[in-house]
């Protein structure tokens, strides 16, 4: 008998299998696609925090999930003997004018406070930066929480690092035990059909490889758009949020505009070619947040579900709370994360 079923091997159903499986539970994931299937073996892979003020539980959760990721990806790294990508070399972003600036300055004694001075916020000149983004003003905000991710590899390596803690992955199977969806956008959908309003709803999101080499460069967040050096020399960039769409699966003009962008907003990126596009559907809740907790329609079952842009970043910390409240009956869970938060 299998004491947690997770359905689901997306980054939110590997994380709570995993942190089931080291407090001692066997677990068995079923997913008819595999591990990473969805959003989750997209090419992003941005652990960026919040900004460092207007304090709220989920900030507070997504800090401690992104402080969190250094020792989880190292432990995941060293069973499976994959690299996920995982390194916290911090990130830049271009102040725009004045009042930006003024912002930039006022957060960076904040995140002294808010970031519990295991992280900092700085100003820094363009120069400094050995891969930087064009600012007008010539400074850059550098914050060194922000992290990455190779998400696709990362998945590979938590689905192998399960499997060599006895943990099973399969296509299909029995629901045994405690039964946790981790089902993204398909669990989403069931929702709105049962509640007959949108729960939350799949956003399309479209993002690309570029053949560059900086693998130990921060991450770039300029012009909207995501661009994170991976360590296997390439670079992705990304993306679009798209509730409107033909074909969720497709990639077309919209990333043509993206990379476009990201070459303008960082001219050593002229020339690279592009060595993969890839398209998906991120599924969002209703108020951006994820939905963790007992489940509103499956009796006696439980729900990880609504990662969206930032499920990587809340993955470590998900897996922590969802397994204390499944195998421990412990409640750490955010209210504003319950699903009835949702609803």
């Amino acid at each position: 008998m299998t004491d947690v079923t997770i359905l689901g091997a997306g980054i939110f159903g590997l994380s709570i299998a995993w942190s089931c499986l080291k407090k001692g539970a066997s677990v068995r994931i079923i997913d008819p696609s595999g591990p990473g299937a969805g959003a989750s073996g997209g090419i992003v892979g941005a652990l960026a925090p919040h900004t460092p003020d207007n304090w709220n539980d989920k900030k507070t959760f997504q800090l401690e999930s992104l402080l969190m990721a250094k020792g989880l990806w190292a432990e995941i790294a060293e069973v499976s003997g994959i690299s996920p990508g995982y390194a916290r070399l911090g990130r830049l972003q271009p102040i725009e004018d004045d009042w930006s600036m003024s912002l930039a300055r006022a957060r960076i004694e904040t995140a002294q406070t808010l970031w519990r001075g295991e992280a900092a916020w700085h100003v820094i000149e363009a120069g400094e930066a050995a891969l930087a983004p064009l600012t007008p003003t010539g400074l850059l905000i550098h914050d060194t929480l922000s992290a990455r991710v190779h998400p696709r590899r990362a998945c590979s390596a938590l689905a192998a690092a399960i499997v060599a803690k006895g943990g099973q992955i399969d296509l299909e199977g029995a629901h045994e035990g405690k039964v946790i969806h981790a089902t993204g956008v398909a669990g989403l959908e069931e929702l709105n059909t049962d509640q007959n309003k949108a729960v939350g709803m799949g956003v399309k999101g479209q993002s690309a490889l570029l053949n560059f080499s900086a693998p130990d460069m921060p991450q770039i967040f300029a012009d909207t758009i995501h661009i994170i050096p991976h360590e296997d020399g390439t670079t992705a960039v990304g993306s679009t949020s798209e509730r409107e769409f033909a074909d969720p699966n497709s990639t077309d003009v919209q990333l043509d505009e993206i990379i476009a962008r990201a070459k303008k907003a960082v001219p050593a990126l002229l020339g690279a070619e592009v060595v993969e596009r890839w398209a998906g559907l991120r599924p969002r809740t209703r108020k951006r947040t994820p939905m963790l907790g007992i489940h509103p329609i499956h009796d006696g079952q439980f729900i990880a579900n609504g990662g969206f842009k930032i499920g990587f970043g809340m993955a470590p910390r998900v897996g922590q709370v969802m397994a204390d409240l499944v195998l421990d009956g412990s409640n750490a869970i955010p209210p504003g994360f319950r699903p009835e938060a949702s609803f």
